[in-house]
């Protein structure tokens, strides 16, 4: 579980970061950026969904 989740934790700061980035260049498109960011959040954390739900099968499946 911990590498299946490794890579959006990752990948999710990356990309807040660069949406606070964006804000503070362009505050006018603050909601479009948000909108977009968590959007992009959302795709990134069904990969550690995904993880979570392989590893609770791995478990309980003896």
């Amino acid at each position: 579980m911990g590498m299946g989740a490794l890579g959006p934790g990752v990948g999710e700061g990356f990309v807040a970061g660069k949406a606070c980035e964006g804000i503070a260049r362009s505050p006018e498109n603050a909601s479009l950026i948000t909108r977009t960011m968590l959007v992009g959040q959302a795709v990134s954390e069904s990969t550690g969904i995904y993880s979570l739900v392989i590893a609770l099968l791995l478990i309980f499946s003896t």
